[in-house]
């Protein structure tokens, strides 16, 4: 099972030693030993390059993504494995007082940068956000640096994403903003497979409904900062 990540903690990241972690590579590789699939073979990669890549062939299987309608059209989802709401990483004493998306779009003067292809850049754009205001970076690591560097004021993601950052980041001076509900609800998010994996999609999805929320499954998520909130939400 070839499994493409990005390094984004706490769903996938790996440590000093190279090794991989991270709650989205930890279940996919549960998975794999559970249904006996061929050997569990992550590969990096960048968020641009997560659904090309599984319509070559590159990868058979990636991280957890937002489930959209566009992203339908290319690729099949497994069964939800979390669902979780937005947030903005900005400098620690957050000095523009933002509080969601609709104030980065009211202050006139205001950058946010989203990764190539997220949905937080619609998401954005669907709160007021002009797109000339819209900055695009490749990683999480760059975008969170022009923020700390403040070439751009807020970086929108998924809150837990950003709060894996600081985890990893201590010296980091950020914070993270949780954007309310009006602006985005929690969203579910999937491992993505290639379109015509049926018979694959199934079996992911009877062991992922036996592993989801029971004891190994929280003792794992709650490991790497997850609530059983969290969980429960998905659930």
């Amino acid at each position: 099972m070839r499994f493409a990540f990005l390094q984004e903690p706490p769903f996938c990241f790996t440590d000093a030693s190279g090794v991989l972690g991270g709650c989205d590579a930890m279940l996919a590789d549960k998975v794999c030993q559970l249904l006996e699939l061929e050997s569990f073979s992550p590969i990096e990669t960048e968020f641009a390059e997560l659904l090309s890549g599984l319509a070559s062939g590159r990868w058979d299987m990636t991280t957890g993504l937002f489930i959209s309608d566009e992203r339908l059209k290319l690729v099949d989802f497994t069964r939800p494995i979390w669902m979780l709401p937005d947030g903005l990483l900005v400098a620690k004493s957050n000095p523009r007082a933002f509080d969601g998306y609709r104030s980065v779009a009211e202050d006139g003067a205001a950058l946010i940068g989203v990764i190539s292809g997220q949905v937080q850049h619609q998401t954005a754009l669907q709160n007021g956000v002009p797109s000339e205001r819209i900055r695009i970076f490749a990683t999480q690591a760059e975008a969170a640096d022009v923020v700390a560097a403040g070439a751009v004021h807020a970086y929108a993601s998924v809150a837990m994403a950003h709060r894996g950052y600081l985890g990893r980041h201590p010296e980091a001076d950020l914070a993270v903003i949780n954007v309310p509900a009006e602006e985005k609800q929690p969203a579910a998010g999937a491992f993505a497979l290639a379109k015509g994996s049926a018979a694959l999609r199934q079996r992911l999805d009877s062991c992922l409904g036996e592993l989801l929320g029971g004891s190994w499954h929280r003792e794992m998520m709650n490991g790497y900062g997850f609530s059983d909130a969290d969980i429960d939400r998905l659930l």
